[in-house]
């Protein structure tokens, strides 16, 4: 079933908002350079490693199948952008198996963390041995393949809370406003940090009215929630700067500033195969100018502690470095 944020994708691929390669090119680098001040230990919360598919092989249930994306190739995205600290999370085309996660934080040492995939099935070694590794929490990704289901979100949440309290681990969930919307309850009572991807779902033209921003927003305001203002691009169609979507992540900023991370979504992974296209055939990555995504903080928050703190003091705290 093609979901909305299919459908946003594949107008900006047609539109030539995003350029796509050729096969087997190189991840996207900033064409950009950074035009303010960036505070030291600065953390990108939002990336992902795509590792060679003979060594880290991919799930058989996936929805499409990635470019490579390694981990030098995210070393070099970061000295562009003056970034010391990253957050690596598993993407969805390795189901269950974090092991391209892992080599990922491995080969960035003390300045990684992890957000990795797991199910009932995952055993509380593994669990120990990734915390060991430095994986901090896990993600329902809900939004990849359409399973946008409120019912579904509820179950895998509750199922997921007991293993996370024990932990001290935070439950990622990349969604929409109306899943939001619909488990606000379980969030405002939940035992353990939640963290919602990609401005929550929320699509830059409908704004700050679009039902279930405001439920985004009290959450956020409750300090329950953290809200990664990551991935412009998957809300908004007006590259480079995605102007319109300034309001939401002013709006989030407004309700709690010390719930606000930052991500660039790197490397930017297109989950809408092409028409025709089979699910083993490769869908190139998107080519987003990183360096232009980050030149929008000052805009979203032009107070440089503000900034301070969703680059660093707010990661620190969420993923504990």
């Amino acid at each position: 079933m093609l979901t909305r944020r299919d459908a946003l994708i594949g107008a900006l691929t047609a539109g030539g908002l995003m350029r796509t390669r050729p096969t087997l090119a190189k991840a996207a680098q900033p064409a950009t350079p950074v035009k303010f001040d960036v505070s030291a230990d600065a953390c990108d919360c939002h990336t992902h490693i795509h590792g060679d598919p003979q060594q880290f092989p991919f799930f058989a249930g996936r929805v499409y199948t990635p470019e490579r994306a390694l981990p030098e190739e995210m070393a070099a995205l970061h000295r562009a952008l003056r970034i010391k600290r990253v957050v690596i999370v598993t993407p969805s085309v390795y189901g269950t198996d974090n092991s391209a996660t892992l080599y990922g934080m491995k080969a960035r040492g003390a300045d990684a963390r992890g957000v990795a995939v797991i199910d009932d099935k995952t055993p509380d070694g593994d669990l120990d041995a990734m915390g060991k590794a430095g994986v901090r929490g896990i993600r329902l990704n809900l939004a990849t393949g359409g399973s946008n289901d409120p019912a579904l979100a509820r179950a895998r949440f509750a199922a997921a809370l007991p293993r996370m309290a024990s932990r001290n681990w935070h439950i990622q969930i990349y969604t929409n406003l109306a899943v939001i919307a619909a488990i606000k309850d379980l969030v405002l009572s939940s035992p353990v940090p939640v963290v919602f991807d990609h401005f929550g779902g929320a699509e830059a033209a409908r704004g700050l009215a679009q039902g279930g921003f405001a439920d985004l927003i009290e959450l956020v305001r409750s300090g329950q929630a953290y809200v990664k203002i990551s991935g412009a691009y998957r809300a908004s169609t007006q590259a480079p700067d995605y102007p319109d979507a300034a309001p939401l992540a002013r709006a989030l900023i407004a309700a709690n500033a010390e719930r606000i991370v930052w991500g660039t979504d790197w490397p930017h992974p297109n989950s809408a195969r092409p028409p025709g296209s089979k699910v083993t055939d490769v869908t190139p990555l998107f080519q987003i100018d990183d360096g232009a995504l980050m030149n929008q903080l000052p805009a979203w928050a032009p107070d440089a502690a503000i900034r301070k703190a969703i680059l660093v003091a707010n990661p620190a705290r969420l993923y504990q470095f």
